[in-house]
């Protein structure tokens, strides 16, 4: 017999809405082991979807979904929500090559109303849901439910401020507050939240929360009493309203006694409402609970013995490579420090906080503040390193046009996982730094072949008096071995790594070794560029002088890339080599295993030989 007999009875949630609420308790033991035993096979975000169960169970069974809309903040912990709306057979191909996505997609499900991976932003969609609906004369609810992680980032306080001065719309903020979100978080706000429920103060709320909605008394009545008990006795409450929210709460996110008549009462309520519900990352998993962090994001694992500690001493990933050099840096130069915009695990700065905690900072899930804190410090005379995904650095491009480069700082940026990054899929591919970046005045930008090169250009940013980007792919490196030494790169020189004859490829960092390869099968010259701004203006010249083609090949979108600057020089030329250009094609690109996604791209050797061959057929 199956030991989901309850859970697959549910195929939508109108069958959740046609259950007695006593049955809910089932569901959500059900549920919760489910997903422990289907993200042990496939990997992906474990601790927030525990900590979700009963809210997500709670939700689709009071609102009338997919009419009310429900905007996952993140996204990273909506697998409950996908098993609930339809998808639980399909969570076997969870972020898988064809498989369904590991956060929401509208165009996976009618339940997925918005698109979400980054955080902060269901607020400000919620609120134009929740607009369009008063526009329409529609009566709908329209739910957002954010982390307290992402509740301390600025826009979803520019939301905030918006909803709470706009009259006639129906939006229901529920912050979801688990004390983390995937680092430990930072800033004042946390340490409200903090202050609430480490005391009696949270305790006494919770007993009125219980009392007041758990009876589900008359929408009278419940204002009357939320605002006699509640009201200016809780600090966020205060926060909260003054936005022009009416706030209630907390109460215990696992307790489905508590949430379901508190939501149905909620329900009834017009304008803005604000409810706070308190949740443990990983509940109901031992593990999970013990280390929520370790257990955040995951590969597969045996649900039983839990993640085993990696003993293989296999290869540096690149962002190990990142964390040791920020360390030995900063033991010789005490101008040195570590930025990160809530990624210490994912960046590689575990060992840099504890080694300098007094030149470490995480500025919260802020990354346009990152950058002009940054910028702030430069001025000072520091040398800012500010460790920031590929992805999440789109977010700050303001700051860096204007409060940096503009400026000419000295500010470096480390900017982890460009390119496909794999399973995370097109929210989380760094796919557009290398246009972004390198059309930016004064920015110096470097792409490593191999983990001692991005030792040696992380090296050469710092000691560059002027804004500067080392980009680097996610995962493993060659096995190259770093040297303890470090030298300065010549800045603007690229390196020849073989010559051939007829064909130049020129490659930019991550795509070098298998230029290589490819090189070896067509006889061609290979070079390693290792700095896409500014180019070595020279070596081009001479190479298309030599060749009658010449291939760039680079994992960033072919359109404003690398390539494009290389396409620049050559057709200032009076006699010029035929050009190819490979790289990401103009769409985004979906989620799966590296290797799977370049090769589905045409980046692999294989598919860099086909397309030459295509361009530039060679007798034999």
């Amino acid at each position: 017999m199956s030991p989901y007999k309850n859970l697959e009875r549910i195929a939508s949630p109108a069958d959740l809405r046609a259950l007695e609420r006593r049955e809910l308790a089932l569901i959500a033991d059900e549920l919760r082991a489910f997903l422990i035993e289907s993200v042990s096979k496939t990997g992906g975000h474990l601790s927030s979807n525990l900590g979700t169960v009963e809210l997500t169970i709670a939700l689709h069974y009071v609102f009338n979904t997919p009419e009310d809309r429900i905007v996952w903040d993140v996204g990273h912990q909506t697998y409950g929500h996908k098993i609930l709306t339809g998808r639980r057979e399909a969570m076997s191909t969870l972020r898988r090559w064809g498989g369904i996505s590991g956060f929401p997609r509208r165009c996976e499900s009618e339940y997925d109303t918005f698109g979400t991976a980054h955080s902060s932003t269901s607020i400000s969609a919620a609120l134009g849901m929740a607009a369009a609906a008063r526009v329409r004369g529609e009566d709908r609810q329209s739910i957002a439910v954010i982390g307290d992680g992402a509740m301390s980032a600025g826009m979803a306080f520019e939301a905030l401020n918006n909803a709470g001065d706009m009259e006639g719309v129906n939006l229901l903020v529920i912050l979801n507050d688990n004390e983390m979100s995937i680092s430990p978080p930072v800033g004042a706000l946390t340490k409200i939240l903090a202050r609430l429920m480490s005391g009696s103060t949270y305790n006494t709320a919770r007993r009125v929360g219980e009392k007041v909605l758990g009876m589900a008394p008359s929408v009278a009545e419940l204002a009357r009493k939320v605002e006699e008990h509640v009201k200016g006795m809780i600090t966020p409450g205060t926060l909260f309203e003054e936005f022009g929210f009416h706030y209630y709460g907390p109460i215990d996110g696992h307790d489905l006694d508590a949430l379901v008549p508190t939501l149905q009462n909620l329900r009834k309520l017009k304008g803005p409402q604000f409810l706070h519900v308190i949740t443990r990352k990983g509940q109901g998993y031992k593990l999970a609970e013990a280390d929520p962090i370790l257990y955040h994001g995951v590969s597969k694992f045996d649900r039983n013995a839990g993640i085993q500690s990696n003993k293989t001493g296999g290869k540096l990933t690149y962002t190990q490579v990142f964390g040791d050099w920020l360390c030995d840096m900063a033991a010789t130069d005490p101008r040195i420090v570590g930025i990160t915009p809530a990624m210490r695990e994912g960046s590689g700065l575990v060992r840099f906080q504890q080694e300098f905690p007094d030149r470490y900072y995480d500025v919260g899930i802020a990354e346009q503040h990152a950058l002009t804190f940054a910028a702030g410090m430069a001025c000072e005379g520091y040398r800012p390193v500010v460790a920031i995904y590929s992805t999440f650095l789109q977010r700050a491009y303001d700051q860096l046009v204007h409060d940096i480069a503009l400026q000419n700082l000295p500010v470096v940026l480390a900017v982890d996982r460009g390119g496909l990054v794999g399973a995370d899929g097109a929210t989380h591919h760094g796919a557009f730094d290398l246009s972004f970046l390198s059309c930016i005045p004064n920015m110096v930008v470097m792409a490593p072949a191999d983990e001692n090169e991005c030792r040696q250009m992380l090296y050469t940013a710092v000691c560059h008096d002027g804004p500067t980007a080392v980009r680097y792919p996610r995962g493993s490196g060659t096995g190259l071995a770093p040297e303890t030494a470090m030298t300065a790169l010549p800045i603007g020189k690229a390196e020849t790594k073989r010559q051939g004859k007829r064909i130049a490829l020129l490659a930019f960092g991550s795509m070098v070794n298998t230029a290589v390869a490819v090189g070896d099968v067509l006889d061609a010259t290979v070079v390693n560029m290792r700095f896409i701004k500014p180019l070595d203006d020279a070596l081009i010249v001479d190479l298309a002088s030599k060749h009658d083609l010449l291939v760039t090949i680079e994992e960033n979108t072919v359109i404003g890339g690398a390539g494009s600057e290389v396409a620049r020089i050559i057709e200032a030329l009076a006699e010029r080599p035929r050009m190819l250009r490979l790289g990401l094609p103009d769409h985004f690109i979906d989620h799966g295993e590296q290797g799977q996604l370049l090769a589905s791209v045409g980046l692999d050797k294989d598919g860099i030989l086909a397309s030459i061959a295509k361009a530039y057929p060679i007798n034999s």
